[in-house]
């Protein structure tokens, strides 16, 4: 671009200071959302992409195909011993297990424990994880049983500036033992699964008691091939290896294989891969705010499109003057192109500084930490800066440079295009308008549902409620369990207490059986299955549908005490009455189903959530322990009388007299609750913020076509009221105008955000309905905006007087 042409497109934003405002400024709002939003889903998808060679690891997966069982899905955990059996039937195959992770381990020191995240991990581990190392040989670090890797972090918690390699540290999982350090790795990235702090070797001693039995989950199971083509042949033996393996599956009545399914995963995928039972919503949520960031850009070069050519027409005497002192028409299409290019390229620059002023705002919001990665930033910008510049300035350029230049001076206005760069325009508008109503329907849907599943019933009181995970730690000895809740009842913030394998936020423990039901032939549909301890649902609030509790004046309520083959009381919940085939909670007080392991329903509950919305509860029945020692997972909810938080800090004061050696842990039922609804919390509110500027987008550029053809028709609007036609008129006129694409719009953002809306709404079990209203309102608000956006033009129009108005160029 020439000195010349540079100066023509500083004297053209100059000329017109506030339409090139708007139009750079909307263009850099788009593109600043497409940054924020595809920074975003870039973070997402490169979970452990860092790791080299992470393209040739695969997790081995559990799929369950049960008639009526709640745990039927797919997950990426397998039995113990599925490796060990891989090797047998198939020399050679490499894999690694990891046993642990997020707080599963404790290091204790001077008497005091800090939970860590540990795993146990085969000896061969690095052979298929090459974590980078900073110290210690990766092919050694696991060989002797008593070694330990740790992280960075951890190193440097423990031993400070001291050489970690030879120190020693001691680690409690399914026991303490004592460990050499012998490798130190770096600290996993962020976009990071894996929570690993500190590694052991895995032997059979500290493993599940089914470390061959087919049927548990235990452990993850990874898998390294050299090819995906090795992975997939791989795989396509797996249904036979079920069936010749699984021998115990058979006892369902089907072959294994029909029962349980293997496959693999590329490990790159594991992070957005739905697990178990209808929780896709990771993937989606991705999709969905990618979707919306590239839209917005959309909408905002449309925006930029739609202006820059309509404005374009009122430079058609200066090109007619250049084409008369000698400019031809190559020259003239690469003057416009030129500026184009360098207009978007201000744009451009623009968008990413407001990337970067808008990142910690959006990292707050959203609870990220995304940061500006300019190597990758700044290419991609100059490439859309092109391609932008380029369909922004193609039209005018071929428009302007083929007008006859005596045409246009003689003429006394100026070409914009005629009817057909009007119908383009008016196009442009229905696009941008249509997503931008789409965006306030899925926002106003995303804000509707997330409130609804806050505050929706759970089946208890959760406020005032406490639940101490720490009682579950295997370094509390069952013995000391009744005196640690003794001191906790004695405490004068507190109510009452249980303990359960079950507590709000999820215990970890997921158990089902088979229910043989009276006169009907087959193992009988799947429940899950709950132990509990004397008062659970007292503690809770839970309400009592039909029946009784459990309490220790009926014998066979402690079903710890009963031989099975005679019979123990239960209590089941609201959903498996339908799946028990009873009409009524009534109907189903004093029935005994069970088979040859019969069980007498005693009392119906209402349905009891404790795990995420996204998964259908199942249906229940609760076992009862009259010693809370007995169970094997002791989880202790606590309901307290008043302020939880006062609680909470009597209640840590208590553990770390009693119990020192274990890590406190203890939450409000709220707050364990509250990590199902992060996500897509997270996901409302940043795509609330796309779409709020998707509006604000599309508002500004139809601020800019109401000014550029409110003044087009100046003089149209002087003899419409020389002619009689009063101020009234004149605002109806042009307001209408511009109502009718914004209304047209909502034939293209109704059927975008039904199915939209319909389909992410399908990941809950309580979705609320998807009611005409959202439409209706966003529709209404859209063409509230487009009003007032135009009013103001359309009023200052309507009042200029006639005399003026027909004087006007």
């Amino acid at each position: 671009m020439n000195r010349f042409a540079l100066l023509s497109l500083y004297r053209s934003l100059v000329r017109h200071k506030l339409y090139a405002a708007l139009n750079i400024g909307g263009l850099a709002v788009g593109i600043a959302v497409f940054l924020i939003l595809g920074l975003y889903v870039r973070f997402e998808t490169s979970y452990e992409k860092w790791m080299p060679g992470y393209d040739r690891v695969y997790v081995v997966q559990t799929s369950w195909t049960l008639e009526d069982n709640p745990s039927n899905g797919t997950y990426s955990w397998t039995m113990g011993g599925l490796l060990d059996q891989m090797r047998e039937d198939f020399p050679g195959i490499i894999g690694t297990r990891i046993n642990g992770g997020s707080n599963a381990g404790t290091i204790l020191t001077d008497g005091r424990a800090t939970q860590v995240d540990a795993a146990q991990v085969d000896t061969n581990f690095f052979q298929v994880m090459p974590l980078p190392l900073v110290a210690g040989d990766a092919a050694t670090a696991l060989a002797q049983p008593g070694n330990a890797v740790i992280d960075e972090k951890t190193a440097r918690a423990y031993f400070g500036n001291r050489d970690p390699i030879g120190q020693t540290l001691v680690l409690s999982m399914d026991k303490v033992r004592t460990y050499r350090v012998s490798a130190v790795f770096r600290d996993l990235p962020k976009s990071s699964d894996f929570k690993l702090s500190v590694l052991v070797p895995l032997t059979r001693d500290m493993a599940s008691k089914n470390w061959y039995h087919w049927g548990s989950t235990s452990l993850q199971t990874y898998l390294r091939f050299d090819t995906p083509a090795a992975a997939r042949a791989f795989e396509g033996k797996l249904t036979a290896f079920v069936d010749r393996r699984g021998k115990e599956l058979a006892d369902f009545g089907k072959k294994p294989s029909q029962t349980q399914q293997l496959s693999l995963l590329p490990l790159a995928d594991l992070h957005l891969e739905p697990a178990g039972v209808n929780t896709s919503s990771a993937r989606m949520t991705v999709a969905t705010l990618g979707l919306v960031g590239l839209l917005t850009l959309l909408i905002a070069v449309v925006n930029y499109i739609n202006l820059a050519t309509a404005r374009a027409g009122l430079r058609a005497r200066e090109v007619a003057m250049r084409k008369v002192l000698g400019a031809d028409r190559a020259t003239l299409v690469r003057q416009f192109l030129g500026e184009a290019v360098l207009t978007v390229a201000i744009a451009a620059l623009g968008g990413l500084i407001l990337a970067e002023l808008g990142l910690p705002l959006v990292n707050a919001a959203g609870g990220l930490s995304l940061t500006l990665p300019y190597e990758v930033v700044v290419p991609a910008l100059a490439l859309l800066t092109v391609v932008v510049g380029i369909l922004a300035g193609v039209y005018p350029a071929i428009l302007l440079s083929r007008f006859p230049a005596a045409t246009v001076l003689a003429s006394a206005r100026s070409p914009g295009g005629g009817r057909a760069g009007t119908r383009i325009r008016e196009l442009l508008v229905i696009g941008q308008f249509g997503l931008a109503i789409a965006f306030m329907i899925g926002t106003a849907v995303l804000v509707a549902q997330t409130r609804h599943i806050r505050l929706s019933d759970v089946g208890f009181q959760r406020d005032a409620l406490i639940v101490l995970q720490s009682t579950a730690d295997s370094a509390v000895p069952k013995d000391r369990l009744p005196s640690i809740l003794t001191a906790i009842r004695a405490l004068p913030q507190v109510r009452d207490v249980t303990v359960a394998n079950a507590v709000a936020g999820g215990s970890g423990e997921d158990n089902s059986d088979n229910m043989p039901l009276p006169g009907v032939a087959g193992p009988g549909p799947s429940l899950k299955w709950v132990l509990v301890s004397p008062r659970f649902f007292e503690t809770h609030g839970t309400r009592l549908l039909a029946g009784r509790w459990f309490d220790d004046a009926h014998g066979k309520d402690d079903a710890y005490a009963q031989d099975q083959a005679k019979g123990m009381n239960i209590v089941v919940n609201r959903r498996a009455l339908s799946t028990l085939r009873f009409a009524s909670p009534e109907e189903a007080v004093g029935k005994t189903i069970g088979g040859g392991r019969p069980r007498t329903i005693i009392g119906v509950i209402d349905d009891m959530r404790f795990d995420t919305p996204r998964v259908p509860l199942p249906p229940t029945y609760y076992l009862y322990y009259r010693l809370p020692e007995k169970i094997s997972t002791s989880v202790t909810t606590i309901r307290t009388t008043a302020d939880p938080r006062t609680a909470l800090k009597s209640l840590e004061q208590l553990w770390q007299r009693m119990m020192p050696q274990v890590p406190y842990n203890a939450k409000t039922a709220d707050q364990r609750l509250a990590d199902f609804y992060e996500a897509d919390d997270r996901a409302t509110r940043l795509f609330g913020i796309g779409a709020g500027l998707a509006v604000l987008i599309g508002c500004v550029g139809l601020w800019g076509l109401a000014s550029f053809n409110t003044s087009r028709r100046t003089r149209e609007i002087g003899i419409r009221k020389t002619l009689g036609a009063s101020s009234g008129d004149i605002v109806k006129l042009l307001v209408g105008q511009f109502l009718r694409p914004v209304l047209i719009a909502n034939l293209v953002a109704w059927p975008l955000a039904f199915f939209a809306m319909r389909t992410w709404l399908a990941g809950f079990e309580d979705a609320i309905a998807l009611s005409p209203l959202f439409f209706i309102g966003a529709s209404v608000v859209a063409v509230a905006v487009a009003v007032l956006t135009v009013l103001g033009q359309s009023l200052r129009a309507s009042r200029a007087a006639p005399a003026w108005a027909l004087r006007h160029d």
